[in-house]
């Protein structure tokens, strides 16, 4: 467990630099800096599939971590986990097309579906970061057996 604990702080990082290069990209494009703009969103796309690498890794060695508040604070951590995870699954094909018409250089189409894009990479980027704080850092998160088990046999 050791090895890819690591990992759950590594994601929160990687989700918060893709979530600062989409504010700077919003930022440039509506300032017309067209290249400081593609630069910002090719960098949180490689952000985002280093995230999802690493997110993949860590669950596939981890399994799933549970939470462990209680009362109001797991509903407010339910709230914010289960649209993240339903936006996560839906932004990658998003994503995909948004910048396949950019390559294609067809802005029209581009412009159309980053209007859903960009909003909802935010959300799932900011809100990535936050379940990690709430399942990590400001609770104790609940490790499955076997990784316990195996933690402790080494």
């Amino acid at each position: 467990m050791d090895s890819y604990h690591s990992l759950a702080p590594l994601n929160a990082l990687l989700n918060g630099c893709a979530t600062v290069l989409l504010l700077a990209g919003f930022i440039f494009i509506k300032n017309g800096w067209v290249r400081a703009h593609r630069a910002c969103m090719i960098g949180a796309m490689g952000f985002s599939a280093a995230f999802l690498t690493s997110y993949l890794v860590y669950h596939y060695n981890v399994g799933n971590v549970h939470f462990s508040g209680e009362g109001w604070v797991r509903s407010l951590y339910f709230s914010i986990l289960i649209p993240h995870v339903i936006l996560a699954g839906a932004i990658v094909p998003l994503v995909f097309a948004t910048i396949w018409f950019a390559l294609r250089g067809n802005f029209k189409r581009h412009r159309r579906i980053a209007r859903w894009t960009w909003p909802l990479w935010m959300y799932v980027s900011v809100t990535g970061v936050i379940v990690y704080l709430m399942l990590y850092r400001i609770y104790t998160p609940i490790y499955p057996p076997t990784v316990v088990a195996q933690s402790a046999s080494r």
